[in-house]
């Protein structure tokens, strides 16, 4: 099954949340099950028109760590998204909020997001 979600005008954290439910498979009302991924795609469309304040561009965070001594990178959303594109802020949230167990990587295959 395929999902097409327009973020023209709407949250970021709106439209990660409904994909990530979506994603989760608690949707669909056959197919739930908490131990396996449903055969769904997910695609967000026109993800640099969604609506961004100043203040959450400018406030919020992202941290990459390397694994060595001092190796904490924190980058703002504002610098993620002129180096790698708004669909990286997409991708970071609905990462985000996917339960943190092994079907995670899985299930983000099943997104696509296109600026």
């Amino acid at each position: 099954m395929k999902y097409t979600l327009d973020a023209t005008g709407k949250s970021l954290g709106r439209i990660a949340s409904a994909a990530a439910k979506i994603l989760i498979g608690k949707e669909s009302t056959t197919e739930y099950a908490r131990n396996k991924v449903i055969s769904v795609q997910v695609e967000i469309i026109n993800a640099s028109k969604a609506k961004f304040t100043e203040k959450k561009l400018r406030d919020t965070l992202h941290e990459r760590y390397s694994g060595y001594p001092g190796g904490l990178k924190q980058l703002s959303a504002a610098l993620v998204a002129s180096k790698k594109g708004y669909s990286e802020l997409f991708n970071l949230a609905v990462y985000g909020m996917l339960p943190g167990n092994r079907l995670r990587k899985e299930r983000m295959k099943n997104l696509k997001v296109t600026e």
